[in-house]
């Protein structure tokens, strides 16, 4: 015997209930993906933020080295190192509106250049020197330098020159003169604008090729 066909309302609801499945199926495979992207993404963030953590205390510690080498030199005030920045003190290096180091500012280059030459071994990094100057005109009597510019990039070169003379790679170290206009102090008296003639070596990223 032959069965009935089903009735039109069965075959509807059991059509129905096909799509709904498949697409219970299908929002169920999404949010599955959808969770384990989430995981691998809090799985990638943790890794970065783990190797971040562990380049800022590989810095941190390369820089505490660093300054405990140079703890002669800071002790004694001939300069001073903050976050990573070497300060030298233009008197102790230069005469006022000269270029030619003096032979206190050498012999202290020269007791840099080591742990200098070490830090920067050791890191994707060069060491940029700075020189800077007060805000008062070069005298008429100096014809060597047209200004503070001059005087500046001058001084920079020549404590490049000198570091590299005792150790440091030419490639390691460059130069750059600000003028007057980088001032640490108001440049109102003789107090403050010695603080302003001075030479900083900064340690900076090297750019990719």
């Amino acid at each position: 015997m032959f069965e009935d066909p089903p009735a039109p309302a069965e075959v509807e609801s059991g059509t129905v209930w096909t799509v709904f499945g498949d697409l219970m199926a299908g929002l169920l495979g999404l949010v599955v993906l959808l969770l384990l992207w989430l995981v691998a993404w809090q799985v990638d963030l943790a890794t970065d933020l783990q190797k971040e953590r562990q380049a800022r205390t590989q810095e941190s510690d390369r820089r505490a080295r660093l300054e405990r080498a140079l703890a002669g030199p800071l002790a004694e005030g001939r300069i001073q190192f903050v976050d990573g920045r070497i300060g030298i003190s233009g008197r102790v290096l230069f005469d006022l509106n000269s270029a030619d180091l003096k032979p206190e500012g050498a012999a202290l280059l020269r007791e840099l250049a080591a742990p200098l030459a070490g830090y920067l071994g050791g890191s994707e990094e060069l060491a940029m020197v700075s020189g800077f100057t007060d805000d008062l005109a070069i005298h008429d009597d100096n014809p060597r330098f047209a200004d503070n510019w001059e005087l500046s990039a001058q001084r920079a070169l020549t404590v490049t020159r000198a570091l590299v003379g005792a150790g440091i790679g030419p490639s390691q170290v460059f130069a750059a003169g600000f003028g007057e206009h980088q001032p640490v102090a108001p440049n109102t008296d003789e107090a403050s604008r010695a603080l302003n003639r001075r030479v900083e070596i900064v340690p900076v990223p090297r750019r990719g090729p």
